[in-house]
């Protein structure tokens, strides 16, 4: 057995992630200088988020648990995987044909489900609108998730990690297009949104096509390997509609306050950086390489991969986590203080995002942790854990809405988060040495918080240092890329001298095959 180069592949997602995410930020700092956090914006970011959030439930929930695992031990054991792959691929595209049509026929529906707050205000109008126009992307990017996956389980994750970055380059576009030719930016963004998914669907096939499985579509068939599939999947994809109503608490709680849906979605797109970057590369380098090992009974070498990953995801999370919540303000000021987004748009915004980081070393160890259940077909206690999570995001979010507004959304999902993240660790005492945290690991980790706070103390002292510089037209980009540059050198520099970190590790790391 030849397992893909763990950290190789990390950075080979991280890297494609964090160029995503960078075009996703341009992409949502000109929505915010065209549209600011008004209706449209509201409208738009509801539409938006419906196919998104069904594609969750439906695609990723699904075939990041269960098609990946069952996909990799068909590779690994030389059996028929095409065939399966073609048959998975089938089922998944009836569904969300189907849901597609439903979807547009009851929009109006859906939209107040989304956001009951919209009723009887010009966003509702707009956002079933713009709902209707966008929700066809479902289709293109559920299918997306599973060539994703199956490119991820054949170790080829170029293709998959850089198609979000043909969404992003997409939008920019059309945005462009739209001021030169005086488009309606509203309808255009969400015109966009199918478009961008077609164009992310047409790079995956041609990459799974290069690997040997240019799969076709054909009648849906229910056979034994499918229904296993969905035996598997069932939980997770009730799992995964568990954090979609997360979601959905929160941005009903956030619809009544005119602007908060913009303001939750912009500081979204700023501490999804860090986690697209880290959580989501880990997460899908890791499922395949512990089915993998388990599958070969390899636990040594399972447990040396869950212990690599987590060292290496909170090296760089903690570190992005304390950097969220100290320089909020300055972040949310200067990348997106511009045209429509006024100043009494960035301190909501900046508290969000304040709080979402606090919250962003949560949400990138569920990354790591959950692996460990999948990778061993274990999707019920997830399951279990997340309706848990479920019920602590709607008893903060409904209980403190009355007393902190629109702040109650954020807060409850980052409870959630850490919630969910406790119920994983301790399910995972009855996984023998697999899931055993190792003595380096111990170690590290309290050496990094040291070397985080380190940083933390940089940043307020630079912070108030550069105070007249990160206000002032011309310099404030300057001022901000100093900061953050002096950060990143704050933190590199203590994680070397409190031993965080040792940079033949990670150069072994890199060169390691097995």
């Amino acid at each position: 057995m030849r397992p893909v180069r763990m950290v190789t592949g990390f950075l080979t997602v991280g890297g494609w992630t964090l160029a995503s995410r960078v075009m996703g930020f341009v992409r949502d700092a000109m929505i915010a200088a065209y549209l600011g956090a008004g209706p449209v914006a509201d409208a738009f970011w509801v539409a938006f988020g419906l196919p998104n959030l069904f594609r969750r439930f439906f695609a990723e929930g699904a075939f990041n648990t269960a098609f990946v695992p069952m996909f990799s031990k068909k590779l690994e054991q030389g059996e028929d995987a095409k065939r399966f792959a073609e048959d998975a691929l089938s089922g998944l595209a009836a569904v969300v044909l189907v849901l597609s049509v439903v979807a547009i026929a009851g929009m109006p529906v859906l939209v107040l489900a989304m956001a009951g707050g919209f009723w009887g205000d010009a966003r509702f109008d707009l956002a079933v609108d713009y709902g209707r126009i966008c929700f066809p992307y479902i289709v293109f990017i559920s299918l997306v998730a599973l060539f994703s996956g199956l490119l991820n389980a054949g170790g080829r994750f170029m293709a998959a990690a850089g198609a979000p970055v043909l969404l992003n380059a997409g939008f920019i576009a059309a945005m462009v297009m739209a001021a030169r030719a005086g488009w309606d930016m509203g309808l255009t963004l969400a015109w966009a949104t199918p478009v961008t998914g077609a164009l992310q669907l047409a790079l995956v096939w041609v990459a799974a096509a290069r690997m040997g499985y240019a799969l076709r579509p054909r009648w849906p068939r229910l056979t034994p390997e499918i229904r296993r599939m969905l035996v598997i999947a069932g939980p997770a994809v009730l799992a995964g509609g568990v954090v979609q109503i997360n979601l959905l608490v929160g941005r009903q709680v956030a619809s009544f306050t005119e602007g908060a849906i913009s303001w939750l979605s912009y500081a979204d797109r700023l501490y999804q950086l860090p986690l697209g970057v880290v959580g989501i590369a880990i997460g899908i380098v890791l499922l395949p390489e512990l089915s993998r090992r388990l599958g070969a009974g390899d636990t040594p070498g399972g447990r040396e991969a869950f212990n690599r990953a987590t060292e290496f995801a909170l090296f760089l999370t903690l570190p992005a986590a304390v950097a969220l919540v100290v320089i909020a303000v300055p972040l949310v000021s200067v990348l997106f203080g511009r045209g429509t987004f006024g100043a009494e748009d960035i301190g909501p915004t900046a508290l969000a995002l304040a709080i979402y980081g606090v919250g962003l070393p949560a949400f990138v160890l569920q990354k790591v942790l959950q692996p460990l259940y999948f990778a061993r077909e274990d999707t019920r206690r997830p399951f279990r854990f997340a309706l848990w999570s479920m019920a602590v995001n709607a008893g903060v979010a409904v209980g403190l809405m009355p007393l902190i507004g629109f702040m109650a959304a954020a807060l409850a999902t980052t409870v959630a988060g850490w919630t969910m993240v406790w119920q994983l660790w301790r399910g995972t005492a009855g996984m023998g040495e697999a899931a055993a945290v190792d003595a380096r690991l111990r170690a590290r980790v309290l050496r990094m918080l040291g070397a985080s706070v380190v940083m933390g103390g940089v940043l307020l002292a630079l912070t108030w240092a550069l105070a007249a510089a990160l206000v002032t037209p011309g310099l404030r980009y300057l001022a901000l890329a100093g900061l953050v540059g002096a950060g990143m050198a704050a933190y590199g520099v203590a994680a070397l001298a409190l031993g965080a970190v040792r940079l033949a590790d990670l150069r072994s790391a890199v060169r390691r095959r097995g």
